[in-house]
């Protein structure tokens, strides 16, 4: 299972919020006081379930990243690779933080806290991975732009989960493949910024980075970068996974509930109606399969697997959860199951490909309309030279007429290169307008023009749509503008709740889902031919 727990979810919302509250005790007052976190000795991400002999106490120890003294190669790249390797290298959308002291003590305790995940999750999530590269599964990654500290909540947390379990249901019934759902979630928190500098009436402050670097509060004492964030980012990560994993196996994400995870905003809805239409359909065959004697009981029917991905941007705090894993002898990065490589953070030279070559998580690479079909060969040479499939899914970002005409030469270099990738979908970031009231938007006709060119290019090429990676939310916002329940740009200041770039709302991201489950139901009837 990609996550465990032991905990069994009561479904009311009341005792949601009481269960919730002894699931994650976490004191917001005392996030940021090192003074009371006592340094947690950090167990390395060792997979239990392919050992059958206890490791010995001196094995499992994990070595820290401030402990690593001699590089350790983990590939063939020309250099040897170390966690702090990244160092010698330049460093872009790094905040500048006033006291380095302060920094290196709260770094220091992260590298004593515990994984917050598992090296062996991280490996079933590339094997996953690998299935969709061959188009025997696809990807479904979505979540917040930017996680928030005051946004932070069981019913948020729940819902968006949510959505993505009846997201794939619909992709899974329609495509008839199995869906792999990873959430932005649990770490999604910093964002890049275009300046580094914002002014408003004359006055210059650092830009808001995300909660984990400051705050979004116009004023120097919320914009200055403070390290003791990262210790709140990462209690609220792990209390966030927490939850996560006890949805994911402790029975509300068992398929006999199918139809009962619609929100309730979306009911009285078309795409409400074509879900409960779906779900009634499923819990049928689930009634045959039981009459014919067939057992619910099983794993499968009752639990789903899920992992958790943010984009790999404060290379600081990610070398700090860096470890060693006994089981292969490799390093994986346990802030996440999988991690990415941002537009602005993929240089071949710079210290996020650096930091991102030596460590074993399935790794994505975001792409614009903007990449060199060359130097994407040259960036997967260098981040996967044993050409291991799971390992580069290429997150696409490009508009849908730039997704017609570049993507094709960007397919075609990788398949001279013999390389093999999981080709993902991402429709949100090309198509980021600003509203005529100067809130920035994105229309729904326009991410799903995206979404079609994309699968309209794949199917020219003959290469595989693995997935999609969205930015949205099981909240009832007004972000995004369109979708059959018309949002319109009057609509989007009454629910315009992100601390960053504008997300799908549940019945905008539903759907979404039932258009691509069209495009795979038609995929895989061609296919059957």
């Amino acid at each position: 299972m990609a996550l465990s727990a032991q905990n069994s979810l009561l479904t009311n919302k009341s005792s949601l919020i009481t269960q919730t509250h002894s699931l994650i005790r976490v004191n917001p007052s005392s996030l940021t006081l090192r003074s009371v976190i006592k340094p947690i000795s950090a167990v390395h991400s060792a997979d239990s379930s392919n050992s059958k002999t206890p490791i010995a106490p001196a094995a499992a120890a994990s070595t820290s990243s401030a402990s690593v003294a001699t590089a350790v190669e983990t590939n063939s790249a020309p250099k040897k690779w170390a966690v702090d390797s990244w160092k010698s290298k330049k460093a872009l959308q790094l905040p500048e933080y006033p006291n380095q002291e302060d920094l290196d003590s709260v770094l220091k305790t992260l590298d004593d806290f515990p994984p917050i995940v598992f090296a062996g999750e991280a490996r079933n999530l590339e094997e996953r991975l690998g299935q969709a590269a061959m188009g025997n599964a696809f990807l479904l990654q979505g979540g917040d732009c930017a996680e928030s500290f005051k946004e932070f909540n069981a019913n948020n947390i729940r819902d968006t989960f949510r959505i993505l379990l009846q997201m794939g249901a619909v992709l899974m019934f329609g495509g008839q493949v199995p869906v792999i759902k990873v959430g932005r979630m649990a770490g999604q928190f910093a964002k890049p910024r275009s300046d580094p500098f914002e002014e408003q009436n004359g006055v210059k402050l650092p830009s808001y980075r995300g909660d984990n670097i400051n705050g979004d509060a116009f004023d120097l004492k919320s914009r200055t970068p403070d390290p003791h964030r990262l210790i709140r980012a990462y209690c609220q990560s792990a209390a966030t996974l927490n939850l996560l994993r006890a949805f994911a196996t402790g029975g509300y994400a068992a398929m006999q509930r199918v139809t009962q995870w619609n929100l309730d905003f979306t009911e009285q809805s078309e795409q409400g109606d074509r879900y409960r239409e779906l779900a009634n359909r499923v819990d049928e065959a689930l009634g045959f399969m039981q009459a014919a004697g067939l057992t619910m009981d099983h794993p499968v029917m009752r639990t789903t697997d899920f992992w958790t991905s943010h984009e790999c941007l404060l290379l600081p705090y990610e070398q700090s959860l860096t470890r060693l894993d006994s089981t292969s002898g490799l390093y994986y990065d346990c802030s996440a199951h999988m991690v990415w490589a941002g537009e602005r953070t993929r240089q071949l030279d710079g210290a996020h490909v650096e930091f991102l070559r030596g460590i074993a998580n399935p790794l994505g690479i975001k792409v614009s309309d903007k990449m060199d079909p060359n130097e994407l060969v040259k960036l997967i040479e260098i981040l996967n030279p044993q050409n291991k499939p799971g390992r580069i899914t290429i997150i696409t970002r490009m508009g849908a007429e730039n997704m017609r005409v570049k993507l094709p030469h960007l397919i075609r270099a990788i398949r001279r290169a013999g390389q093999i990738v999981t080709w993902v979908s991402d429709p949100m970031h090309g198509n980021t307008i600003k509203a005529p009231c100067g809130l920035k938007t994105r229309p729904f006709d326009s991410i799903r023009a995206e979404v079609r060119a994309f699968f309209d290019v794949h199917e020219q090429e003959g290469s595989h749509p693995g997935g999609v990676h969205l930015e949205m939310t099981g909240q009832n916002v007004t972000e995004c503008i369109g979708g059959s329940r018309t949002v319109t740009f009057d609509d989007l200041s009454s629910r315009y709740h992100t601390h960053c770039d504008p997300r799908l709302n549940a019945s905008q991201s539903l759907e979404l889902a039932f258009i691509i489950a069209e495009r795979l139901r038609k995929r895989r009837l061609g296919s059957q031919r």
